[in-house]
């Protein structure tokens, strides 16, 4: 099994020392995500922790909060802090992680019993799930920045979590993923539900995390059906 705390460490230093060494003038750049530049991606970075560790905290102290107050507020908050000056958005980000990263170290162990509201009245998660969410928010969004830093880059570990996370998500229709440089093959939407076969997809397991999340046109990858499966972005 994954430690997901020490893959979260890594990843996060990697990203750390990616946002730290962009220069000003990157961030007004566009990023990999349509209509947003590396500046919102940073902001969506920082927010995120912020707003999971806040998460954290309440579920510790028995005050439970969502990670966010709205929807909008969210989307809000993001467009406001993409337009601060780099220096304060770099250290904006770069304390988030640090606050993310104490909430984190300071949960007991039945602290994680229970669930949390992304926003009041909204889609609840289970706490237990804070730590997966965080490396994925962390390593598929560091690839985002198109700065050298690609799917490619994620450490072995993190292709592994990414691929099977990615099977509880719904799929138009159901599809099998053998990488072609990992062990296994994972299945993709309802098996149970009746079809005319079902594609097999090949590739490395980049290029499958990658396509899996809606990136990019699955490049490098190849289906027994000739026609890769439908999926939405994640």
């Amino acid at each position: 099994m994954t430690d997901l705390a020490r893959l979260l460490a890594d990843v996060d230093q990697s990203l750390v020392r990616t946002v730290d060494a962009l220069d000003d003038a990157a961030y007004a750049e566009p990023s990999l995500l349509p209509g947003w530049t590396r500046a919102h991606v940073v902001a969506h970075l920082a927010l995120n922790a912020e707003g999971l560790a806040g998460v954290l905290h309440g579920a510790h102290v028995g005050r439970p909060q969502p990670m966010y107050a709205s929807p909008e507020g969210r989307d809000g908050d993001i467009a406001e802090l993409a337009t601060a000056p780099p220096a304060e958005l770099r250290e904006r980000f770069l304390a988030s992680s640090g606050t993310f990263d104490e909430a984190y170290g300071a949960m007991r162990a039945d602290d994680w019993d229970g669930r949390f509201e992304r926003t009041p009245g909204g889609p609840d998660f289970a706490l237990a799930n804070v730590p997966l969410m965080r490396v994925r928010e962390v390593a598929i969004h560091h690839a985002d920045l198109g700065v050298g830093h690609t799917a490619a880059d994620w450490p072995e570990d993190f292709r592994v979590v990414l691929l099977e996370s990615m099977t509880k998500r719904p799929y138009p229709a159901p599809f099998e993923a053998h990488p072609t440089d990992l062990d296994g093959t994972w299945r993709y939407g309802d098996w149970e539900q009746d079809g005319d076969g079902r594609p097999l997809v090949s590739g490395t397991s980049a290029a499958l995390g990658w396509w899996l999340t809606g990136r990019g046109n699955g490049e490098g990858l190849t289906s027994d059906s000739r026609t890769l499966p439908e999926v939405e972005s994640w």
